[in-house]
Protein backbone atom coordinates (compact mmCIF):
# COMPACT_ATOMS: atom_id res chain seq x y z
CA UNK A 1 0.00 0.00 0.00
CA UNK A 2 1.10 3.30 -0.72
CA UNK A 3 1.73 6.10 1.70
CA UNK A 4 3.08 9.64 1.33
CA UNK A 5 3.82 12.68 3.78
CA UNK A 6 2.07 15.78 1.99
CA UNK A 7 3.71 19.04 2.71
CA UNK A 8 1.11 21.59 2.13
CA UNK A 9 1.81 25.53 2.62
CA UNK A 10 -0.37 28.13 2.32
CA UNK A 11 0.71 31.16 1.09
CA UNK A 12 -1.53 33.02 2.43
CA UNK A 13 -0.60 33.09 6.15
CA UNK A 14 3.06 31.57 5.30
CA UNK A 15 2.11 28.54 7.16
CA UNK A 16 3.05 24.82 6.23
CA UNK A 17 1.13 21.80 7.28
CA UNK A 18 2.12 18.09 7.31
CA UNK A 19 -0.22 15.77 6.45
CA UNK A 20 0.04 11.87 6.05
CA UNK A 21 -1.84 10.16 3.04
CA UNK A 22 -2.67 6.65 3.03
CA UNK A 23 -4.96 4.02 1.24
CA UNK A 24 -6.41 4.83 -1.94
CA UNK A 25 -6.34 9.06 -1.90
CA UNK A 26 -2.32 7.75 -1.76
CA UNK A 27 -3.00 5.87 -5.05
CA UNK A 28 -4.84 8.28 -6.50
CA UNK A 29 -2.09 10.87 -6.68
CA UNK A 30 0.38 8.11 -8.63
CA UNK A 31 0.78 9.32 -11.96
CA UNK A 32 0.18 13.34 -11.03
CA UNK A 33 2.81 15.68 -11.91
CA UNK A 34 4.36 18.67 -10.37
CA UNK A 35 2.41 21.74 -11.50
CA UNK A 36 -0.62 19.50 -11.76
CA UNK A 37 -4.14 20.66 -9.66
CA UNK A 38 -5.90 18.26 -7.67
CA UNK A 39 -8.71 19.01 -5.08
CA UNK A 40 -8.19 19.21 -1.65
CA UNK A 41 -10.11 16.35 -0.42
CA UNK A 42 -6.73 13.54 -0.87
CA UNK A 43 -5.00 15.52 2.17
CA UNK A 44 -8.44 15.93 3.94
CA UNK A 45 -9.07 19.61 2.81
CA UNK A 46 -12.29 19.26 1.39
CA UNK A 47 -13.32 22.60 -1.08
CA UNK A 48 -9.67 23.50 -1.28
CA UNK A 49 -7.21 23.32 -4.88
CA UNK A 50 -3.76 22.26 -4.52
CA UNK A 51 -0.75 22.93 -6.92
CA UNK A 52 1.68 19.69 -6.82
CA UNK A 53 5.13 21.96 -6.03
CA UNK A 54 7.70 18.93 -6.04
CA UNK A 55 9.03 16.33 -3.76
CA UNK A 56 11.40 14.22 -2.75
CA UNK A 57 11.80 10.38 -2.94
CA UNK A 58 12.50 7.25 -0.38
CA UNK A 59 16.48 8.07 -0.08
CA UNK A 60 15.95 11.82 -0.32
CA UNK A 61 16.58 12.76 -4.11
CA UNK A 62 14.15 16.07 -5.14
CA UNK A 63 12.06 15.83 -7.93
CA UNK A 64 12.74 18.17 -10.49
CA UNK A 65 10.13 19.60 -13.57
CA UNK A 66 12.12 19.37 -15.86
CA UNK A 67 13.10 15.88 -15.89
CA UNK A 68 9.98 13.72 -17.32
CA UNK A 69 9.07 10.30 -15.58
CA UNK A 70 8.76 8.91 -12.91
CA UNK A 71 12.30 7.60 -12.54
CA UNK A 72 15.60 8.56 -10.86
CA UNK A 73 18.27 10.07 -13.62
CA UNK A 74 21.59 11.61 -13.28
CA UNK A 75 21.39 14.96 -15.54
CA UNK A 76 24.40 17.91 -15.79
CA UNK A 77 23.22 20.68 -13.34
CA UNK A 78 24.34 24.14 -12.98
CA UNK A 79 22.22 25.30 -10.67
CA UNK A 80 18.28 24.62 -9.22
CA UNK A 81 17.12 21.89 -7.45
CA UNK A 82 18.95 19.49 -6.69
CA UNK A 83 23.02 21.39 -6.81
CA UNK A 84 23.62 24.37 -5.49
CA UNK A 85 27.02 25.34 -6.60
CA UNK A 86 29.62 27.38 -4.87
CA UNK A 87 30.84 29.21 -7.51
CA UNK A 88 29.54 30.41 -10.85
CA UNK A 89 29.96 28.32 -13.97
CA UNK A 90 30.75 25.30 -11.77
CA UNK A 91 28.24 22.14 -13.76
CA UNK A 92 28.18 18.70 -11.89
CA UNK A 93 26.02 15.65 -12.48
CA UNK A 94 23.69 14.90 -9.92
CA UNK A 95 20.89 12.18 -9.55
CA UNK A 96 17.40 13.48 -8.96
CA UNK A 97 13.97 12.20 -9.59
CA UNK A 98 11.17 13.10 -12.73
CA UNK A 99 8.44 14.96 -12.27
CA UNK A 100 5.42 12.36 -11.99
CA UNK A 101 4.60 11.43 -8.74
CA UNK A 102 5.54 7.42 -8.34
CA UNK A 103 5.10 4.50 -5.17
CA UNK A 104 8.84 5.74 -4.37
CA UNK A 105 8.38 8.90 -3.48
CA UNK A 106 7.99 9.40 0.05
CA UNK A 107 7.36 13.31 0.31
CA UNK A 108 4.93 15.38 -2.05
CA UNK A 109 5.02 19.28 -1.66
CA UNK A 110 1.81 20.85 -2.00
CA UNK A 111 0.69 24.78 -2.26
CA UNK A 112 -2.89 25.91 -1.53
CA UNK A 113 -4.20 27.66 -4.74
CA UNK A 114 -7.90 28.27 -4.04
CA UNK A 115 -9.18 28.41 0.06
CA UNK A 116 -11.95 26.57 1.39
CA UNK A 117 -14.82 27.59 3.06
CA UNK A 118 -13.37 26.20 6.50
CA UNK A 119 -9.85 27.46 7.63
CA UNK A 120 -7.16 24.91 7.38
CA UNK A 121 -6.55 24.30 11.09
CA UNK A 122 -10.35 23.40 11.41
CA UNK A 123 -10.27 21.11 8.40
CA UNK A 124 -6.88 19.13 9.72
CA UNK A 125 -8.17 18.63 13.56
CA UNK A 126 -7.22 15.17 14.33
CA UNK A 127 -9.98 12.39 16.24
CA UNK A 128 -7.42 12.75 19.35
CA UNK A 129 -7.37 16.45 18.87
CA UNK A 130 -11.00 17.07 19.73
CA UNK A 131 -11.09 14.34 22.85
Amino acid sequence: MTEFKAVVSDPKNGKTYQINIAGHYADSLIGKKIDEEIDGIFVNLPGYRLVLTGGSDKDGFPMRKDVSGPRRKKILLSGGIGFRPKHEGVRKKKSVRGNTISPDIAQVNMKIKTHGPKPVEESLVTKEEKK
